[in-house]
């Protein structure tokens, strides 16, 4: 019997790939928008979710449950970048990073959990970021999310495990995605102290991203844990450098490794 997999952000990115990738091998795919309506030619089926609204999560989950009858596969991929000084990112727009990257996934995790027990099985799969491993400069509040979300996943895998629910999280690096896009960009401003650095900062990041790895690797890599037994706490997903990076924040001193990021962005 083919595995119902619902993932949010579907309409784009790496969600998009991801849907396709899973549907070619066979799974049963939903994907969420905010407005599916405008994705008239997806390759999997898409319904209407806001991480951000508790009813529209509850009407897309009792959707696929009502026409599959089961979930087997969530994967937690809507998000939202963000860059900026955080002195100058307004509280509100840190507040509304927060509400997607980190409490819309648990919003979604709360929702699936009941019909998972029922089921008495269930794969979560939280996508992150290499970048919550470390705070980054100008990506502070983006590091934060997403380091937030890797820690409850820690916590919450562990109590789930007596219902035969499994839950990871998957960390990419760059991928060659829109996200740039999307994300909300502190302006660089004319008097800011941050002026230089941070319009530099900007520019880096953004070559990186349209740079990035094929967001196929990334579909592969999440087929790969769906189709393992017992998976991992964390993968990490990209460029060696980018993996490497995080081994080297275990290994170094705390100022060495500042001073490699520093360096490496150029402030």
């Amino acid at each position: 019997m083919s595995k119902v997999v619902l993932i949010t952000g579907g309409s784009s990115g790496i969600g998009k790939s991801i849907g396709e990738f899973l549907t070619e091998k066979g799974f049963i795919v939903y994907g969420t928008s905010r407005n599916p309506k405008g994705y008239s030619d997806s390759k999997f089926n898409l319904v209407r979710l806001d991480v951000s609204d508790v009813d529209s999560i509850d009407d897309a989950i009792n959707t696929v449950i009502t026409q599959r009858g089961r979930i087997d596969v969530l994967i937690n991929n809507a998000g939202a970048g963000i860059t900026g000084p955080i002195e100058e990112i307004p509280d509100a727009e840190i507040q509304r990073n927060f509400d997607t990257n980190f409490f819309g996934p648990i919003r979604v995790i709360k929702a699936v959990l009941p019909q998972m027990r029922v089921q008495k099985s269930g794969l979560i799969i939280n996508i992150t970021s290499i970048a919550g491993y470390m705070g980054l400069p100008y990506r502070g509040v983006y590091s934060a999310s997403k380091g937030a979300l890797e820690l409850i996943t820690e916590a919450f895998r562990m109590e789930i495990k007596d219902f035969n629910i499994h839950m990871t999280n998957v960390a990419p690096g760059d991928f060659a995605t829109n996200i740039a896009a999307g994300r909300y960009h502190a302006p660089v401003l004319e008097h800011s102290p941050y002026k230089e650095t941070y319009g530099n900062t900007l520019e880096l990041m953004n070559a990186h991203v349209s740079e990035g790895k094929d967001p196929q690797i990334m579909a592969s890599a999440i087929h790969e844990i769906i189709n393992t037994q017992n998976p991992k706490v964390h993968y990490k997903i990209g460029e060696f450098m980018q993996k490497f990076s995080i081994v080297l924040k275990r290994i170094l001193p705390d100022k060495v490794y500042e001073k490699m990021l520093m360096k490496h962005y150029k402030l």
